[in-house]
């Protein structure tokens, strides 16, 4: 697997590094926006590590260079130092697919990077594919086992950004910015939104593909695939 760290922290940068050499991936880094921007432009990795404050060019601006090509479809961890929602949200909205405060144990990070990795089948810019479900955003078809899943374009929202960050622990907010930006509806509503996107999507078969982590947020996850 190809890595590229993007961190100006030379200490947490050689510390990545050695991490992921030792455990036998192929690592390159940059230590700037710049260099790593054309960096990633230059080669296909299979996850980017990134960190958010970078001379030149952040790490949000970085990431939305990088997802303003259709065929780049490279998962990006973003490192940062700040935890606030805002934040965080601000980093999934540049396209970052994971979010990691500092400090974090190398441990969580490797296993982040892992499943990024072989989470999903991207085979196009507009088509989705986990497990048996799969979803066009050019078309707006929807289908589970073959059979095909009509859904109104709120319940189309939220799967697509759910099966855009499969795998990942997404918290209730970060969902309903989504799905609604800055006007989300009352309280109840992303609730009965994922009940109804439940009943098409998963009371029909055998195995579920969301999952609520209560207290803390949702997952979309292939049970089959999971190990």
């Amino acid at each position: 697997m190809q890595v590229l760290i993007i961190e100006d922290n030379q200490d947490i940068a050689a510390s990545i590094y050695d991490y992921f050499e030792a455990s036998g991936y192929i690592v390159d880094m940059a230590a700037d926006g710049v260099t790593g921007l054309h960096m990633a432009l230059a080669k296909d990795y299979d996850v980017i590590i990134l960190d958010l404050g970078l001379p030149g060019i952040d790490g949000y601006e970085l990431c939305r260079r990088l997802r303003q090509d259709p065929h780049r479809l490279v998962p990006i961890v973003m490192l940062t130092a700040k935890d606030t929602l805002e934040n965080e949200l601000e980093g999934f909205k540049s396209g970052a697919d994971d979010y990691l405060i500092k400090p974090f144990a190398l441990k969580e990070l490797a296993a982040r990077v892992k499943m990024l990795s072989k989470r999903v089948n991207r085979t196009s810019a507009s088509q989705l594919q986990i497990g048996d479900l799969s979803l066009n955003m050019d078309t707006r078809e929807v289908c589970r086992a073959g059979k095909q899943i009509n859904l109104n374009p709120t319940l189309f929202k939220l799967l697509a950004f759910l099966m855009q960050n499969p795998y990942r622990l997404i918290k209730r907010e970060e969902l309903e910015y989504a799905v609604w930006q800055n006007n989300p509806p009352d309280s109840d509503a992303l609730r009965t939104h994922l009940s109804n996107l439940r009943q098409v999507i998963d009371k029909p078969f055998e195995c579920p593909f969301i999952h609520t982590v209560r207290g803390f947020g949702y997952k979309l996850m292939d049970n089959k695939a999971k190990d």
